[in-house]
């Protein structure tokens, strides 16, 4: 099948983009304002963009209070939704009134960051403290601003709990990190395999994979 996303006549019960750009890491945000108000909520549009500068990103559908906390404090703390978290990570979603702590709703405990005045998610096993370096309305073909709103923050501090380091190295199936699938649907990391990249300019120095 093929359909033009401007019509969406998919033919589908649901509209199936996201369900495509999947999985999703999970941006789990955290935000102080400065009047001492917190907020945490998760966002499924959310990614790394650069090493160096170290740089992360989340989009927030319309000025909510993460976006609005963040832009107006400069700063916030994306933690790693794992597996064992996926219930306090759902309930940290709810509407709640401005000025209420979602980490109470969620049952969380709020832990101090070193570089940034937002909290971290104490029971998270790693969390980036960020400082915001841009935000913007991203734009359709006609240039007209979208209502989404895209935050993009330099991590200037790591939090990293030793019970996922395995050999050095933090391993996933330890950490069992969140991701978002399409509509309802959540997984998380439990099998992970390794690729090298290839040197050879035909990549025949790579070996088939098996399994």
């Amino acid at each position: 099948m093929f359909y033009e996303t401007r019509d969406n006549r998919h033919g589908l019960p649901h509209d199936p983009f996201k369900a495509i750009v999947a999985p999703r890491p999970i941006g789990w945000i955290s935000t102080r304002t400065g009047s001492g108000a917190v907020n945490l909520a998760p966002y499924s549009f959310f990614n790394a963009i650069s090493d160096q500068p170290k740089l992360v990103m989340f989009s927030s559908a319309g000025m909510k209070d993460t976006a609005t906390f963040a832009i107006e404090s400069g700063e916030f703390v994306a933690n790693l939704a794992t597996e064992a978290l996926a219930e306090a990570v759902n309930r940290s979603s709810a509407p709640a009134p401005r000025g209420e702590s979602e980490f109470a709703i969620a049952g969380l405990t709020e832990a101090p960051c070193i570089l940034v005045a937002a909290p971290r998610v104490a029971e998270s096993p790693a969390a980036l403290e960020c400082k915001v370096t841009e935000w913007f309305h991203p734009k359709s073909l006609e240039g007209d601003a979208s209502a989404n709103v895209v935050v993009i923050g330099e991590v200037v501090g790591i939090h990293l709990d030793e019970s996922i380091i395995k050999d050095g190295i933090v391993d996933m199936t330890l950490a069992r990190p969140l991701a978002r699938l399409g509509y309802f649907d959540y997984s998380a990391a439990s099998q992970v395999f390794q690729m090298r990249r290839p040197k050879a300019p035909d990549a025949s120095d790579i070996p088939p994979r098996h399994g």
